[in-house]
């Protein structure tokens, strides 16, 4: 049967969750990257995190077997120089709140950047620093209060880690946002900049994004009518998808990223049922029910993909399925 990949001309991953967490590879995901490219498909490592050059990211991924070069990263630093070229003039002066990659890549964007208040910022940039130092966030609310812009590479609020799930760069711009009256503008997922800038790279007609975060990664893909496959290696899980509106809701789902490589689970509809594979949930009394026993992980999944179509198209109660898929988190 035809692969997920071959509807599509590149394939773009989310990182954290998806491709890794933290120093760690998910498992069978290098050789599922190196058989897509060996396929033809195009490939974009699509970042959030703001931390880390390309060229550093692109390093990890190749530390983990993932071959990759500073050209396959697009990090949401890059979408929001783009953005800061056009609201600012050349050689602005930018006060960056996060990491020295930030500050290096608007220096090589020919800003101006400063640590200080006193040097009379027109813009603060901020960016996830995982060990942010408290002065900092008070210097960049202190200067969006006396009237310069602001700026966001993201807005997670957490992050996945190998240890578990983390504070990110939305609870930093959380501690920022209690002093100001002002939103800041942000480049990445959900907001278009990011993934616009990763297509405009590649130059794809036809993408699809992975992505393990419904908040960020698919309602991101929703936002520029790009198709989406979740996967369950990440932050987010089967109650995120039962519960997400229609703007959060993937085309696909898969374990994870080797989805792909696989044909795409299609739901079908029936007289108060719904089929997916050999799982089959019937609809009664505004409830959905399993009337298969699933055991795979496979089996599982396609029972909660039949499951999440009675729920998001018949807003069935589907709890009990839910409970009863246990190797899905």
């Amino acid at each position: 049967m035809r692969a997920l990949a071959a509807d599509y001309d590149a394939a773009l991953f989310d990182l954290d969750g998806v491709i890794y967490l933290g120093p760690v590879a998910v498992e069978g995901i290098p050789e599922a990257v190196d058989e897509l490219r060996s396929r033809g498909t195009r490939l974009g490592f699509v970042t959030n995190n703001a931390a880390r050059t390309p060229a550093a990211v692109a390093a990890h991924l190749v530390e983990l077997g993932i071959h990759a070069g500073g050209a396959d990263v697009v990090n949401s630093t890059q979408a929001t120089l783009r953005m800061l070229a056009d609201d600012l003039p050349a050689g602005a002066t930018v006060l960056a709140v996060g990491t020295a990659a930030l500050a290096e890549q608007l220096t090589e964007a020919g800003f101006t950047v400063v640590g200080s208040l006193d040097d009379e910022p027109v813009a603060v940039v901020q960016g996830y620093h995982p060990t942010i130092e408290w002065q900092r966030l008070e210097e960049a609310a202190l200067a969006v209060q006396r009237g310069a812009a602001w700026y966001a590479t993201n807005p997670d609020l957490t992050r996945p880690s190998d240890r578990g799930i983390v504070p990110g760069l939305g609870s930093q711009l959380a501690v920022v946002r209690v002093c100001v009256d002002v939103e800041p503008k942000i480049a990445g997922k959900p907001f278009r900049p990011l993934l616009d800038e990763t297509v405009l790279r590649l130059g794809s007609e036809r993408p699809i994004f992975v992505g393990d975060r419904t908040d960020t990664d698919i309602l991101g893909a929703n936002n520029v009518q790009m198709d989406s496959l979740f996967v369950f290696t990440g932050a987010h899980g089967k109650l995120d998808l039962a519960e997400a509106a229609p703007e959060y809701r993937p085309t696909y789902i898969g374990y994870d990223a080797s989805a792909l490589l696989e044909p795409p689970r299609e739901a079908e509809f029936q007289s108060q049922r719904i089929v997916c594979g050999y799982q089959e949930v019937d609809l009664s009394n505004g409830c959905g029910y399993l009337s298969t026993r699933p055991v795979t992980r496979d089996e599982q999944l396609d029972a909660l993909w039949a499951a999440l179509q009675a729920r998001w198209r018949y807003d069935c109660d589907i709890s009990a399925v839910l409970n009863s898929l246990d190797t899905l988190r």
